[in-house]
């Protein structure tokens, strides 16, 4: 009996709710054509569904690389250049020993004659020469011209195809230019590096009372016994002499690493044709406007004396001016004055621009001297 009024309570609990949701707005049942409708999209979806399995992961193998890589041919040749400079340029370079130490040297001629830095073979009482295929021969002194730091040596005699080498004209390097020194850094022969030429005009002090100018700045390293090799052009063709190295003030004076300086090709070629010739250098072939100079902070070169008959002199230069400009050519400081001039030969008669005191310029026509073997 108590079962029985239970479930009469829940159906009519049940009634009472149904007949609510029939007379709320907006909601009615489904017919029974709607309902079969359902029904059957539902079981046609059902049926046609398909799982698609995720795909099992797979290794990835990277290709080989064969052949020629596009865009890396002009790197290839690039390359190739430099092994067959530096190929050639191995022949055209010797290996300078003396009692005392070693250093490198260039091939002049197929006589035997070597031209190398000065402090290389100074005081030596013995004096070889190794060739690149490892042969040694003694050697003598021709001259030498501590002024430049450049020297020429005489192989006593010769069983081997010397290669002399070609010189470029160094007025004519331009900062950028991709370089190798060749050379003995160490005493291991054949050794090349590269670099970039970094800066022209330099002058430095070797600390031995020689000051150099014109000299080449370049990247490339330069060790002990790198000193007479050569700085090689992509030509081919030697530009300078490897001689020092900028010194690292924070390795208490060792070589500082990508500083190093080359005595320029033209400088070279002038001293060692004279060195072979006469035994002695009579004239340096290098323009000269008879000043001394220092650099000025407005930019330019002040000039400090002028050597009395001098070309500056007959020209009307005073001391206190400040040189700008030389035969159209911008003069940014003393470094920029020397570097200049090396494209000049004695006799050139060039415009020389300057700032006088007062601010205004001034421009004269100096016919250009000789160097003297001892600058006053």
């Amino acid at each position: 009996m108590r079962n029985w009024r239970a479930r009469l309570l829940i159906l009519s609990t049940s009634l009472v709710l149904l007949l609510a949701a029939c007379s709320a707005p907006g909601i009615r049942f489904a017919t029974s054509s709607e309902t079969a409708q359902a029904t059957t999209g539902k079981a046609a979806a059902s049926a046609t569904t398909t799982t698609i399995p995720a795909p099992a992961p797979t290794a990835t193998t990277v290709p080989p690389i064969t052949g020629n890589i596009p865009g890396s041919g002009a790197l290839t040749q690039f390359q190739d250049t430099l092994r067959q400079i530096a190929a050639v340029a191995q022949t055209e370079v010797v290996q300078v020993n003396t009692d005392s130490g070693l250093g490198s040297g260039i091939v002049l001629d197929t006589a035997g004659d070597i031209v190398t830095n000065a402090h290389v073979v100074a005081g030596a009482a013995s004096l070889t020469v190794k060739t690149n295929d490892g042969k040694s021969y003694a050697a003598s002194l021709v001259g030498s011209f501590a002024q430049n730091d450049l020297a020429v040596l005489k192989m006593s005699s010769v069983d081997v195809k010397l290669t002399p080498a070609k010189f470029a004209d160094s007025s004519k390097v331009q900062v950028g230019d991709v370089v190798l020194a060749v050379g003995s850094p160490f005493g291991l022969s054949d050794t090349v590096t590269e670099g970039i030429v970094s800066a022209t005009g330099r002058t430095q002090s070797e600390g031995n009372g020689v000051t150099l100018n014109d000299l080449i700045q370049t990247s490339a390293l330069i060790n002990p016994g790198n000193s007479g090799g050569a700085l090689v052009d992509l030509n081919g063709q030697v530009i300078g002499i490897p001689t020092l190295s900028a010194p690292d003030s924070q390795q208490r004076g060792q070589p500082a690493a990508g500083i190093g300086f080359a005595i320029s090709s033209n400088q070279v070629v002038s001293v060692s044709q004279q060195l072979v010739a006469n035994g002695s250098v009579t004239h340096t072939n290098r323009a000269y406007l008879g000043i001394s100079s220092r650099d000025d902070q407005a930019g330019g070169t002040t000039v400090v004396s002028v050597v009395s008959g001098g070309p500056s002199d007959k020209a009307g230069v005073k001391s206190g001016c400040v040189v700008t400009a030389i035969g159209g050519h911008d003069v940014a400081d003393s470094n920029g004055l020397s570097q200049v001039l090396s494209g000049y030969k004695p006799g050139d008669k060039v415009s020389v621009t300057f700032r006088l005191p007062d601010g205004s310029t001034k421009t004269v026509t100096v016919t250009l001297g000789e160097r003297p073997i001892t600058t006053p």
